[in-house]
This record gives C-alpha cells, sequence and structure tokens, in this order.
C-alpha cells in the first residue's frame, strides 16, 4: 500500500475556508469567543483558522492563542526527553466561549490534556473542538470534535501526517501505512 493523499492544495484551502463559515455561523462576530491551537501542530491550523476569519470579518476582533500541555499529558513521565512548547494566551478566557484546534484527533488524551491546561487560565463558558483530520474508532476517551476538516477510519497500523506549508513547504494531508506485514 503507498502512502494515500486525502487533502492536499485547493481542497485543503477550502476546507479551512469551510471551517470558518461553520465558525461564524455559531460565533457570530467572535467577541464572546476565543481560539486555542493545541501546541505543537494545532498552532499552525489554528493562526491558519484565525487569519482566515479576520479576512472574512475585517472589523472583528479575533483572539488566538497557543496552548502547551506538556506537563498535562497522562504520558509525560514516560518520556525521556519532554521539550515544553510555549503557551501565548494574552486574553481572558473565563466565561468565554472557547474553541480548542488540533490537526488530529486520535485518542483522544491530547485533548483532555489540553483541557486540563485551560483551566489553569480560567473556567470558559462552553469548549468546542476543532480538527482538521478525525480519526474516527480509535478513541481511548469520549471525545468528539464539534468541526472536522475531514474524517478517516484508519487501523492503529496507519498514521495520518499533516504537513503545514509554515514548517513543512507544503500543505497536505496523507494517510501512511507504518507496518507492511498486514
Amino acid at each position: 500500500m503507498q502512502n494515500l493523499i486525502l487533502l492536499d492544495g485547493q481542497k485543503f484551502q477550502i476546507t479551512i475556508k469551510r471551517l470558518c463559515h461553520q465558525l461564524i455561523e455559531n460565533h457570530n462576530d467572535f467577541s464572546d469567543s476565543v481560539i486555542l491551537g493545541i501546541q505543537p501542530r494545532g498552532v499552525f491550523l489554528a493562526d491558519r483558522i484565525a487569519s482566515e476569519l479576520q479576512s472574512i470579518l475585517p472589523k472583528a476582533k479575533i483572539n488566538n492563542g497557543n496552548l502547551d500541555i506538556t506537563f498535562f499529558r497522562d504520558d509525560f513521565r514516560r518520556r525521556e526527553v519532554l521539550v515544553p512548547n510555549r503557551t501565548k494566551i494574552d486574553f481572558i478566557i473565563e466565561g468565554k466561549k472557547v474553541i480548542l484546534v488540533d490537526d488530529v484527533l486520535w485518542t483522544g488524551r491530547t485533548i483532555r490534556s489540553a483541557m486540563d491546561a485551560m483551566l489553569a487560565f480560567g473556567r470558559p463558558e462552553k469548549v468546542e473542538l476543532l480538527v482538521l483530520v478525525d480519526r474516527r474508532f480509535s478513541r481511548h476517551l469520549p471525545i468528539e470534535p464539534d468541526y472536522i476538516g475531514i474524517q478517516v477510519d484508519t487501523i492503529n497500523s496507519q498514521r495520518v501526517i499533516v504537513s503545514w506549508k509554515e514548517a513543512d513547504k507544503e500543505d497536505k494531508v496523507e494517510l501512511v501505512l507504518e507496518n507492511n506485514n498486514i
């Protein structure tokens, strides 16, 4: 089995625009809403979403921040090398509608960690989840996204790799088979 490209080029951009329009339907001018990108890779999507929203709603103030979850993960003591990322939240989340953003939702553990980390900054009115890729059927926790770019049904030996222009020189989502013994 070869790598399968799920999204790239114009389809990638259209998916981001669609997600933005879905957010606008529920959050209007974003005066009571904030966006938090989960470090490391959710930040790229959150920045793209915030930028696209700003171009669609030029008069709106889009609050966009980065959330590091390194020390909130349930496996952080098992890792040999911990390299925390930077949390950047220069706005109040208390009483706001928070949109957590990540590139891939798989087991749900990252999102659980993000919710724990987010509570250090206040108690939001509501929390929603936006993901570019939803890997269904692999949850360890009962977490489901509110906004989904694409859904894929995968097996554990497959990986979903999201490439970002900012870090990887191109926008692309691909499905990769890790083990050829299947």
